[in-house]
């Protein structure tokens, strides 16, 4: 088997996040997107050092697991989901076998807990950051997910079934609205273009919705005037027939060369620029660009699921590292003495704040900066540590200084197994101990998993004792037979 080969194959097992595995005349070969049960036909493109890697090109026969129907329309084409044809309860199990084998590889005794599901395995989502482009070169306006597999490729996601119906109707009416207006998108190659994201966020438990119109700053090729143009796309959102309402409706305007949403400007077209969601009791102001978990109820049950990893937190000062908008430490903050956030993102440790004195806690002081350079300013001496870092996981400078407060118990929570298991290599050289490892699905559909890990130290525990205790009746026939 050489590069260039075109083979058929069962795929046999699939590792985190997306790797299909199987094997041809004795050799071990990954292929991402393929279900495990497929029949699918691959063409070889790498090999080297003893890996052989395949590019999917047809699924040839569908797994016993698969199901067609309820599925998506948009599946297979769309690369948002990859579990979208598998029943929620074997997308639970490859999901926990894929976390288990990761954590075993690196830790020789602990307890699995196994895997929490989802509260709802479809319309989880609150957050959804839709495309502008063409499905193919030259074609008409698109706007929805990239195509798999493609950096450029637009697909048209009207029924997408992890959102709520709202999404689809603001998306449906925003495409509609700007083809009509022959309004262009923005060509990545060229930087040339007008239209770039629609951003829609919506609470669940409160039913608020914020939407975004991102474009450049290139109204030239505009044949209509753009506040006449936003006018009649604002206009046309506050008439559709949506389940939730309205918070607000912006235009952000964004002329940076990367594909992604950030703001040079944002305007405030109606209402205001946030909205507010719940969790566990607890209100949260959510911005365009405040980290703030996709699935609210999904949220409740991770949160959960680590407030009982916390323990008893009475009396003690927590460091929540990497504490995004503040949620867990809010969670913790009623039972703690003292909890003290640190995130790198300023808009999301302002929000952080606000929303700690919006909950009436007194007792969560939230920092802005990198954890790497702010742990050695702390003046507080942790008692017990939260970390919930971005997916790349913690970085090994940061992981040393983490290790070096001594702190009995660690809460780690995980985003991304693999860099997890990485850390986890670190944590128990320096002295920890995994205790017991649980998984939160909070991505349904998606290769995407939650770990909460609980650590923790050797060093503060005492290596043996002696065992003095001894039984009365012992005692007085040693006692006796002395005389």
């Amino acid at each position: 088997m050489k590069k260039g080969d075109y083979c058929e194959a069962v795929v046999e097992t699939i590792e985190f996040p997306n790797k299909g595995v199987l094997h041809i005349d004795g050799e071990r070969v990954i292929v991402k997107n393929a279900l495990p049960g497929q029949t699918i036909r691959f063409v070889i493109n790498k090999k080297r050092k003893g890996k052989c890697e395949g590019r999917l090109l047809e699924v040839l026969a569908p797994s016993s697991l698969e199901q067609t129907e309820g599925t998506c329309p948009h599946f297979g084409i769309c690369g948002g989901c990859l579990y979208q044809s598998l029943p929620y309860e074997e997308q639970l199990k490859i999901k926990e076998q894929q976390v288990k084998s990761l954590i075993d590889g690196v830790c020789s005794s602990y307890v699995f807990e196994g895997i929490k599901g989802s509260p709802v395995f479809k319309g989880y989502r609150n957050k959804m950051e839709f495309s502008f482009g063409d499905e193919f070169k030259d074609g008409p306006l698109a706007l929805g997910m990239h195509r798999r597999g493609s950096f450029y490729d637009i697909v048209n996601t009207p029924e997408c079934q992890i959102v709520n119906q709202d999404f689809c109707k603001i998306l449906t009416y925003t495409l509609e609205y700007f083809t009509e207006k022959k309004a262009g998108y923005y060509k990545k190659l060229q930087h040339v273009g007008y239209l770039r994201h629609l951003l829609v966020r919506r609470a669940v438990k409160t039913g608020e919705i914020l939407a975004a119109l991102v474009t450049s700053g290139q109204t030239e090729t505009l044949e209509t005037g753009e506040e006449e143009l936003l006018e009649g796309w604002r206009a046309g959102l506050l008439s559709l027939p949506l389940e939730g309402s309205f918070a607000g409706i912006l235009h952000i305007r964004n002329d940076s060369l990367a594909d992604v949403v950030q703001s040079d400007e944002t305007r405030i077209l109606y209402g205001k620029d946030y909205f507010y969601e719940e969790l566990l009791g607890l209100k949260f102001r959510i911005s365009p660009f405040s980290f703030f978990q996709t699935n609210s109820l999904g949220a409740e049950v991770l949160y959960e699921t680590a407030r009982g990893y916390v323990g008893e937190t009475a009396d003690k000062v927590v460091f929540d590292l990497y504490s995004g908008t503040g949620t867990i430490a809010q969670i913790i903050a009623p039972v703690a003495s003292k909890v003290v956030g640190v995130e790198i993102v300023e808009e999301a440790v302002e929000a952080a704040r606000e929303n700690a004195a919006m909950n009436g806690l007194s007792n969560c002081e939230f920092i802005a900066g990198d954890v790497l350079k702010v742990i050695d300013e702390l003046q507080d001496k942790p008692d017990l540590i939260i970390l919930d870092p971005p997916r790349d996981g913690i970085h090994p400078k940061a992981l040393e200084k983490i290790i070096d407060f001594g702190v009995d118990r660690m809460v780690y929570i995980s985003c991304k197994p693999t860099s997890l298991a990485r850390d986890l290599v670190v944590l128990q050289e320096r002295g920890y101990q995994v205790e017991k490892v649980c998984c939160v699905d909070m991505f349904p559909a998606t290769a995407n998993v939650e770990t909460v890990c609980l650590l923790s130290n050797r060093k503060s525990k005492p290596d043996s004792y002696v065992d003095l205790s001894i039984n009365m009746e012992d005692y007085h026939r040693i006692k006796n037979e002395e005389k």
